[in-house]
């Protein structure tokens, strides 16, 4: 059952090859043909409203949340699904809360938005460190990733086929977002989106067709092969290790819901709509589209379990990643047609996209930020030709470490890089954003310490984490450094990357309160109520 055959591995191959032709061609093809800032950072805001909103849910949906988020709703069932929706919630607080302020206040990254109300190379460099701090384990997991997945589809065994498959696709990668810009990688998202959405709900639909069109079938034969029993429907039983299971939950939701939508290959999706109007119907179909693909992986991870049992999943791969395409190829049964084959090389396809697209991403705002933020404000006379081609390097001086490193980490667990950059956006951004966006006597120390002690606290308590060591699960298995009592160390960076901004903005003292408040007073209604984006 969890072998594939030799055709399907055969029409993968020829499936994985057209996907990467149609998209490098369709970069060539929209990329900027001129040297235009507003062209190459934001696509002049062309896109529509579904088109973008589209865009946005592909860069959310990464990877790591088509794998690993599968791979714990088989594993751990009802918890699983609290992660899934969890991430629902955090691109629903995005859109309700931070969606119309960021598109108000900035103009191409990040640190526009925050240096809008407190200019200064200083913000602007913190911002930049935060973005790469943030994005770069996560970019780790999509590469190191990728060598696994395509082993496992095409029965590839050698390390150093596996290893080439990382450098190979992190090439691409980089391609993408040197040639295509915003709106090439934008395309690629949206195809991506529709091609994942498209072959996960047939296959969700086949799974509940297997149980006849019976969810609760469904469920009660996942417990029944889970080998926990009923406790395979209950909470507590992905952190039943932990000396305080509750807790250590409330932590990591704490972190995915407040750090998932802030990253920064998210918000910049933000610059690119047109009016206050149109980032709201675009947040509209990005979370439409997020809340479907929750519900398909929640299918997809229960009938895999049900289909093939708990411990074959976990056979296959500890963390469970395998799980979304072992479900897929289980709701087939034994006898896999020739439509079969194609629904399956459609999976493989749209996985194997997704990861090309999400890093594609991730490198874009990396790159964009390195340019703009960091090099474009210390050369005031900087042309648009030159922070163009600025943005071009930095894609590939942001991808080819990332590819080293990749290279260096696929054979361990990735899950403490996932934990990390979704911990390091509920610290650090999301507290900067909201302070800077919405508290009127924020200053500008409250924003540096707000950033770099949130990040701080973040780098320092992950190391003695059980995903990093003591558990035969962790990055590091043979070691035991684990005495931090909790999986994410979200509980208490989350609150004390808060904590420094009110600090950092108490220590300024009135006087520099008062003057940060009557700023944002001129400032307020554009940022607020939708008024016309002024240029930096």
């Amino acid at each position: 059952m969890t072998n594939f055959s030799g055709n399907a591995q055969a029409m993968s191959l020829v499936a994985f090859c057209v996907v990467v032709t149609v998209t490098l061609l369709l970069c060539v093809m929209t990329g900027p043909d001129r040297d235009d800032l507003d062209e190459f950072y934001t696509g002049y805001s062309s896109l529509s409203p579904m088109r973008n909103g589209l865009a946005i849910g592909g860069d959310y949906i990464s990877a790591a949340t088509v794998l690993g988020t599968t791979g714990v709703v088989a594993l751990c069932g009802y918890d699983g699904v609290v992660l899934a929706l969890s991430t629902a919630l955090s691109l629903m607080l995005l859109m309700f809360l931070l969606a119309e302020p960021l598109r108000n206040a900035g103009r191409f990254t990040m640190g526009d938005a925050l240096a809008r109300r407190m200019p200064g190379r200083g913000v602007r460099i913190a911002a930049c460190g935060v973005t790469l701090a943030a994005l770069l384990p996560l970019m780790l997991v999509q590469l190191a990733g990728t060598g696994q997945l395509l082993a496992f589809i095409l029965g590839f065994s050698s390390d150093g086929l596996k290893t080439g498959c990382v450098i190979g696709l992190g090439v691409l990668m980089i391609s993408y977002a040197a040639i295509g810009g915003m709106k090439g990688t934008a395309l690629i998202q949206i195809l991506k989106l529709v091609m994942l959405l498209g072959s996960g709900a047939v296959v969700a639909l086949m799974v509940l067709n297997r149980f006849d069109w019976d969810p609760g079938a469904l469920f009660n034969a996942a417990a029944e092969h889970s080998g926990v029993g009923p406790a395979f429907l209950q909470s507590g039983l992905q952190f039943a290790g932990s000396p305080y299971p509750r807790v250590d939950m409330i932590s990591s939701q704490l972190a995915v819901v407040l750090g998932g939508a802030v990253l920064p290959h998210i918000t910049m999706r933000m610059y690119t709509a047109t009016s206050a109007r149109q980032v709201r119907r675009s947040m509209s179909w990005a979370v439409s589209s997020v809340a479907l693909f929750v519900l398909v992986i929640t299918i997809v991870g229960f009938g895999a379990t049900a289909l093939i049992g708990r411990e074959v999943i976990a056979g296959a791969d500890p963390q469970g990643n395998t799980a979304y395409l072992l479900g897929s190829r289980a709701a087939f049964g034994a006898e896999v047609s020739t439509a079969e084959s194609l629904l399956f090389t459609a999976v493989t396809t749209a996985i194997f996209l997704t990861v090309l697209a999400s890093v594609a991403g991730m490198i874009l705002a990396c790159a964009n930020s390195l340019a703009h933020d960091l090099f474009a404000t210390r050369m005031r006379e900087l042309s648009a030709h030159r922070e163009m081609a600025l943005a071009r390097l930095a894609a590939i001086g942001v991808g080819v470490p990332a590819i080293v490193l990749a290279t260096m980490v696929q054979h361990r667990s990735l899950q403490p890089l996932v934990t990390l950059s979704f911990t390091l956006g509920a610290s650090a951004i999301a507290p900067a954003l909201v302070y800077s966006l919405f508290w009127r006597r924020y200053t500008r120390a409250g924003l540096m310490w707000t950033l770099i002690g949130g990040t701080a606290v973040v780098l320092v308590l992950m190391p003695w984490t059980n995903l990093v060591s003591g558990s035969p699960v962790s990055a590091f298995p043979e070691a035991d450094f684990n005495w931090f009592p909790f999986t994410t160390p979200g509980l208490v960076s989350v609150p004390a990357g808060f904590l420094f901004g009110w600090l950092g903005t108490v220590r300024s003292g009135r006087r520099e309160s008062e003057e940060q408040r009557r700023q944002y007073e001129s400032v307020e209604g554009w940022i607020l109520a939708g008024a016309v984006r002024r240029g930096n």
